[in-house]
């Protein structure tokens, strides 16, 4: 009896922040080089969630400064609808605190958990508190709050909170100091382009320890946000319709159909009458038999799956494919949007990318990104059900190497949208294996590979053609000449044979005398409206025509050219430049168009 009685005084309740603090690494605070990222990627999330439930195109600022040793200051500034003041201190400062956790809809965060875990972990490591600057309209002005949490109790303790002068018009900002260190930076940039490409209405712009970056939005529309739907009576479980029951006080019909999703009259009636009940009955009263009997008819009657247009917010192919293109500049891209699906009555879509070419590496495996919610997932590749779908696929039949993943200059993005993605922790960094989902991206991936493969059998096709092309531009020159002397006539115009030749779109590109030249000839019988890209070390400030538009990325200009070619007319270009970079043209068929490199 001794030490059953002194075991048990030793026995008492704890808070959920004393029990993230002891076990933080469930959060994605597991080391201090993957702490910095989870801290940036919850406040990013909390941030493009308020801009959109706002309708406010985001407007996102990420800092990361070095304080002291091992020491960095951590910022994110939005500009957001701002949070009320006497909510700042619970949103920040209390674990398991949030206004999405029984919203069913899509949402980037929903358990309340994702940024008080940063300040938590802060606290923790270095004991400053977090700072919070929120301002809800230019009539107020903005409130500036020093928190901390009192991990006993899962209560915030504010330490600060003054009014003070800000130059935002509404916008929130929170600054975390913790210990860590910037090994991880280039993944730390990979998340925010990656966050950039399935968020192309949003404009991201980071300073990392000095050094900025930008992610500029390539569209200028809002988001129309999701709108929360009752639950579907496929995704119950007793516990929840037990509660859902205990606060209803209307008679079972109507509480059928206006506490669930998708319930008609006639859907009503059919489970009432596979339960056995009394319509009369109020769902309150119902014992724990007769809701267990209710819910098994529940799951018996066919019910139409949950209104996946209303509650998800799917990125769209177009958007994928602008957001993909603004990153990597590749060959080739196509995506596609499955329609809406439904597991365990929780609705979702699977959306799906593939990229070829461009500055992918060659070697190597594939570059996969995996996204949940418009969020990039960074770890725990290898247990996700997209790296296991992908990696079930067979590559070979669409003309693409493969070792287990596949390898080579390609790459592969899938986003999952639902009301619920099924994680396999609480750290969200993997999609669990849900065969209703693996399906849906297996079969997305599949249509993509076979649009991959004709366009890998076309380039093969138009290489070989090029070539061929090539040597009767190199040759007929030659001929020209030789004939004019054996003649001795002029030097014949040899455009119209080699017209003749091609009938098609010839765009031709080498340098010569110190200027880069770029020559197009229409060989065919209509005009053409055309896009010429080219990629190289010179920002053509001299070109002849002046480029339409320059773009720098990186060490190297984009200039872009439109023009219209009427048929058998040519138009070039011309700047200074000893790298003639990389040609592309658009807006003509690709069997149309030949591309000349006279320097290979």
């Amino acid at each position: 009896m001794e030490l059953a009685e002194q075991l048990a005084g030793q026995q008492k309740s704890i808070s959920v922040a004393e029990f993230f603090e002891k076990n933080k690494h469930l959060l994605g605070f597991d080391s201090p080089t993957r702490g910095i990222i989870t801290t940036i990627k919850e406040a990013v999330d909390n941030s493009l969630d308020a801009c959109e439930e706002a309708e406010v195109l985001p407007d996102i600022f990420v800092g990361v400064k070095k304080v002291d040793k091992d020491v960095y200051r951590i910022i994110v500034e939005d500009n957001g609808p701002g949070i009320v003041p006497k909510q700042v201190p619970f949103v920040f400062g209390k674990l398991l605190y949030g206004s999405r956790f029984h919203q069913i809809k899509q949402s980037r965060g929903q358990q309340g958990i994702g940024i008080s875990a940063a300040v938590l972990y802060a606290q923790l490591t270095t004991g400053v508190p977090a700072v919070v600057i929120s301002r809800t309209s230019y009539k107020n002005k903005a409130h500036r709050f020093e928190i901390m949490i009192r991990t006993e109790a899962n209560e915030p303790e504010v330490l600060k909170d003054e009014e003070i002068e800000w130059d935002r018009m509404h916008g929130t900002r929170i600054e975390i100091e913790f210990k860590t260190t910037l090994a991880a930076k280039k993944r730390l940039l990979d998340y925010l382009m990656y966050t950039s490409v399935v968020n192309p209405h949003a404009r991201i712009k980071a300073d990392i320890d000095g050094e900025v970056y930008n992610f500029e939005r390539v569209n200028e529309e809002t988001i129309v946000p999701p709108k929360a739907i009752l639950p579907h009576p496929h995704g119950l479980e007793l516990g929840q319709l037990k509660r859902i029951a205990a606060a209803s006080d209307i008679n079972l019909k109507d509480f059928l159909i206006n506490s669930f999703s998708r319930v008609g009259d006639k859907n009503a009636e059919e489970i009432i009458g596979g339960s056995g009940l009394k319509e009369s009955r109020k769902a309150k009263t119902l014992t724990n038999e007769e809701l267990k009997k209710l819910l098994e008819s529940m799951q018996n009657v066919e019910v139409p799956p949950p209104p996946a247009s209303q509650c998800l917010s799917p990125i769209g192919e177009d958007m994928i494919i602008r957001g993909i293109d603004k990153e990597f500049q590749l060959d080739f891209v196509r995506a596609r949007t499955r329609k809406s699906k439904v597991f365990s009555g929780h609705p979702f879509i699977v959306e799906a990318a593939i990229g070829y070419g461009g500055k992918l590496e060659s070697e190597g495996t594939a570059t996969i990104l995996r996204f949940a919610n418009r969020v990039p997932l960074l770890y725990q590749q290898g247990a996700c059900a997209i790296t296991n779908s992908i990696a079930g696929i067979n590559w070979k039949a669409y003309n693409i190497s493969q070792q287990g993943l596949p390898t080579g200059p390609v790459l592969i993005l899938v986003h999952v949208a639902s009301t619920n993605v099924p994680f396999t922790s609480e750290s969200k960094d993997a999609v669990a294996s849900i065969p209703e989902i693996e399906k849906e991206i297996v079969l997305a991936l599949q249509d993509l590979g076979r649009d991959l493969k004709m366009f890998l059998g076309r380039r093969d096709r138009n290489k070989q053609f090029e070539e061929r092309a090539r040597a009767v531009c190199s040759i007929l020159p030659d001929i020209a000449m030789k004939v004019s002397e054996i003649v001795k006539k002029p030097v014949p115009d040899i455009s119209p044979l080699e017209g003749q030749i091609m009938k098609k779109v010839v765009a031709k590109k080498g340098v010569r005398d110190g200027f880069v030249e770029i020559m197009l000839s229409n060989y065919t019988n209509t005009a053409v409206s055309l896009t010429i890209y080219n990629m190289s070390p010179e920002d053509g400030k001299d070109a002849s025509p002046k480029p339409d538009f320059v773009d720098n990325i990186g060490d190297e200009y984009n200039k872009l050219w439109k023009v219209i070619i009427e048929p058998d007319n040519m138009w070039s270009a011309k700047y200074k430049g000893t790298n003639g970079g990389t040609l592309d043209i658009r807006g003509v068929e690709e069997k149309k168009l030949v591309v000349i490199d006279l320097d290979n």
